[in-house]
């Protein structure tokens, strides 16, 4: 029988940062947009011939901007996390949230004017399949992408007061894992949905 080994005294205990119920949070959201995913692989599975020509009708050039603009905004997040566990510097960690508010603010502002694009070709979800999945999957991630920056703009005025520091930053990191998630999501979400063919 193998004896089981427990940490050093002085060997730091391995967790998420953050607080547990974000992950919850988090791991919910992640199992509903797999299940979205799904849904448009089996769909597209059945009509390969319609999702391939539809594809061709988006903005790739815009979706790839948007994929820059979120990692852009997830390093400056997580830059910002740094600032205050590494460093103790609020100053500079409200900097780089602002940056990440920056990025998600871009990114909103691009996906506005892909709607404002399709609506006004008098696309709706009743078009056919495709559409019906692609304006449902980036709404759906759209209003995330809201809801991010609201919590980042909470994370940048709590920052900005010196609220975080290296002990008690549980709500900064907890912030920054949602909106990794938020950005995860779109990584899968544009290659499935304007490049895979």
């Amino acid at each position: 029988m193998t004896p089981t080994l427990a940490p050093a005294a002085n060997e730091p205990q391995v967790a998420p940062p953050g607080d547990l119920a974000i992950w919850f949070f988090i791991l919910a959201e992640l199992l509903a947009f797999a299940v979205f995913f799904a849904a448009y692989a089996f769909a597209r599975a059945k009509n390969p011939a319609l999702f391939d020509e539809m594809q061709l009708t988006l903005n790739r050039d815009a979706g790839a901007v948007n994929t820059l603009l979120l990692i852009s905004a997830s390093w400056c997040v997580a830059r910002g996390v740094h600032a205050v566990v590494a460093n103790n510097d609020s100053a500079r960690a409200s900097r780089w949230l602002l940056g990440g508010l920056a990025g998600g603010a871009g990114f909103l502002v691009v996906k506005l004017f892909e709607y404002a694009h399709v609506f006004g070709e008098g696309i709706t979800l009743s078009t056919n399949t495709f559409y019906m999945f692609y304006i449902s999957l980036t709404f759906f991630h759209f209003m995330h992408v809201i809801l991010g920056m609201v919590i980042l703009t909470v994370l940048w005025a709590q920052t900005r007061k010196g609220l975080y520091t290296p002990t008690s930053a549980n709500g900064l990191e907890s912030g920054a894992a949602y909106w990794h998630m938020v950005d995860l999501v779109w990584i899968v979400l544009f290659p499935l949905v304007y490049v895979m063919r």
